[in-house]
């Protein structure tokens, strides 16, 4: 597990999944394009054009799904989509989860990391928090690729509602635009540390906390 770090005595953990959530569901983030987004607004699921066969990333984190889109300025991502996901359907991709790095103090060796990776339909990646400005935080947030049977269960499966967050985007960057700071992150929603079992905190390399962990 990773060392103590001056943040996490501050009171956030270095690796903790903040999100979100309630007793059935859990919150995350992806940005398509308006095609895409179109179609599953109106489908309340992805359908076509969005293409199964693809890995498909899925972000807790409002900012940092802010921070990859640009606030929705990047080509392709021009539409951001908030998605309600079961929290069984959450549990199930952090168990079947696998680190997209190698790191000596989780793996043996590179060989049974190799052999996670491609038994695993899920890829984990932590990836610094950012503030509004897109500068990073000391702590992380992390990222889960989908594929395969993780896709289509998660299309199929795990989805409750689709809401389009892009005018919250929008209006986000309009006003760091025009420097009203204060007025930009009144528009964040509140995240709140995900409860995880020791297992599941185990099988994505999360920080050990007590506020975030359940029995």
């Amino acid at each position: 597990m990773f060392e103590e770090t001056a943040f996490e005595k501050a009171g956030i953990p270095a690796y903790q999944i903040r999100a979100r959530h309630d007793e059935r569901t859990i919150r995350v983030y992806q940005a398509y394009s308006p095609e895409i987004a179109e179609a599953a607004l109106a489908a309340g699921t992805f359908v076509a054009p969005f293409k199964r066969e693809r890995m498909t990333w899925i972000k807790p984190s409002f900012t940092w799904m802010g921070y990859r889109c640009g606030w929705t300025t990047k080509s392709g991502q021009e539409r951001a989509l908030a998605l309600d996901l079961t929290r069984e359907g959450f549990a199930w991709v952090l168990a079947h989860a696998a680190l997209s790095h190698f790191d000596p103090r989780v793996h043996r060796d590179k060989a049974a990391w190799k052999a996670t990776m491609r038994a695993s339909p899920v890829r984990v990646q932590w990836g610094p928090e950012r503030d509004v400005h897109h500068q990073p935080l000391p702590h992380r947030s992390i990222q889960l690729g989908l594929s395969g049977e993780a896709v289509d269960r998660y299309v199929d499966e795990w989805i409750i509602a689709v809401t389009d967050v892009t005018p919250v985007m929008r209006a986000i960057r309009e006003h760091l635009a025009d420097g009203r700071v204060a007025e930009a992150q009144a528009l964040l929603p509140v995240e709140a540390p995900y409860p995880l079992s020791a297992e599941l905190a185990e099988a994505v390399d999360a920080s050990t906390d007590g506020a975030s962990q359940v029995s």
